[in-house]
């Protein structure tokens, strides 16, 4: 079996051994309210590395940088997010994840309040480095709410929690707005650092216990079996890379919309711009079965169907100039198929290995933050050059790559 294969090296076979004990001994024991305060934790702190994105234009004027470059805050989020899904995420099958979740959001604190402080575009882009890295416990609250759900019940857990970081997604831009518009773009991050030290405090007394294995797996091995899970996990090699086109697709449009939506002839303000937002709210929400659908066997029908959407949510989309309702219309498409594709991935790559789901999502989500980073730093550099229209027209392509590549993939992958 692979499993076997994984656990090759001596110390990797006792570790696995113990894994897959604990998970044979631990019951199920995930409710809904916990699920659902799992959800609201992980909208917040993912929040936290998109709040930025309405805000571009005001960063831009206060520090002095040119449209051309100001993705670049974006991107040296996302890159720092991607560390940390390397560095961080998988002691979450290492260590106690309770206090692991808790000393995250506590560093996270303090990067918020650097970012609502800085005095110049340097210390900005610490502080951005900062948030991003430690935004990753939205990816241990994920495995860890995986663990704790019953097995025919890990689809609809893992879709209400990844609901919750979507909304987060989306609804960051809103609150953003407002707040920025009530009292400056700093006012966002000073109430968030508020709030994520409260939330913080909340989890550490509710969320449980799972000790430290007893095991001589070093970090270096944890580190290294990552890598090992993608030589060996054909279903996540290919379900990541779909992963990193279609948040490429999301990134390309959510990082440069408000440059077009704050400039002449609309010159919308940030709390109109934030209310887009949730136009892809409504779409994450629509795409809420996405879970259970991959419960019942149909995760590779609606991953097709969902990329098909989301190549035809740029239609409206480029029509965006001459109506805003268009422009809805293709939010809610876009988020509605990006949604549906990211639950179903996740569902079915966390059924693979039970004993590394926190080393699973981190292999996974390293290609989203790696798709997002790229779509933010292209689709404003786009935008400076072309418009609206080539931000639309590389939006469509990268969505089109998504369907083809799942197209030609599909026989390698199981039907559920």
């Amino acid at each position: 079996m692979l499993i076997d294969t994984y656990c090759a090296n001596e110390s990797l076979r006792r570790v696995c051994h113990l894994e897959k004990l604990e998970d044979s001994k631990s019951a199920p024991s995930l409710s809904r309210s916990v699920t659902l305060l799992f959800a609201a934790t992980c909208g917040l702190a993912v929040a936290n590395i998109y709040f930025a994105q309405p805000l571009l234009d005001a960063i831009s004027k206060e520090y002095g940088i040119s449209h051309a470059h100001i993705g670049m805050i974006i991107t040296v989020t996302q890159i720092c997010y991607a560390l940390g899904l390397l560095l961080l995420v998988p002691l979450g099958d290492l260590v106690d994840r309770r206090r692991l979740v808790a000393g995250m959001m506590l560093i996270s604190v303090l990067g918020l309040f650097t970012v609502g402080i800085a005095p110049n575009s340097i210390v900005l882009l610490a502080g951005m480095a900062v948030v991003g890295m430690f935004a990753v416990v939205v990816q241990v609250l994920v495995s860890f709410a995986a663990t704790l759900a019953a097995p025919s019940d890990r689809g609809r857990a893992v879709g209400l929690v990844t609901i919750g970081v979507v909304i987060g997604i989306l609804l960051a831009r809103t609150a953003a707005g407002i707040l920025s518009d009530i009292g400056g773009w700093r006012t966002v991050y000073f109430v968030s650092a508020g709030l994520t030290l409260l939330m913080a405090i909340v989890l550490f007394q509710v969320l449980p216990h799972n000790e430290k294995l007893k095991t001589s797996i070093s970090y270096q091995q944890l580190l290294r079996s990552v890598f090992l899970l993608f030589v060996q996990e054909p279903i996540l090699r290919i379900r990541a890379v779909i992963c990193l086109l279609i948040f490429a697709a999301f990134s390309i449009l959510w990082s440069s919309l408000v440059l077009p939506l704050s400039a002449p002839p609309l010159s919308l303000s940030h709390t109109v711009i934030g209310l887009f937002g949730l136009a892809g709210a409504a779409g994450a929400l629509a795409a809420a079965r996405a879970g259970q659908l991959a419960d019942r066997g149909l995760g590779q029908r609606t991953t097709g169907i969902a990329l098909t959407v989301l190549v035809g949510s740029w239609l409206p989309i480029g029509f965006t100039g001459h109506s805003l309702w268009a422009l809805v219309v293709g939010i809610i498409a876009l988020d509605l198929a990006v949604q549906a594709v990211h639950v179903t991935n996740q569902s079915m790559i966390l059924r693979v290995r039970p004993e590394a789901r926190s080393r699973l999502t981190a292999g996974y989500m390293i290609f989203y933050s790696i798709g997002s980073a790229a779509g933010a730093i292209t689709s404003t550099s786009v935008f400076a050059y072309f418009g609206w229209t080539g931000v639309c027209v590389l939006g469509a392509s990268v969505s089109i790559i998504a369907l083809l590549f799942w197209f030609l993939t599909r026989r390698f992958m199981p039907k559920s």
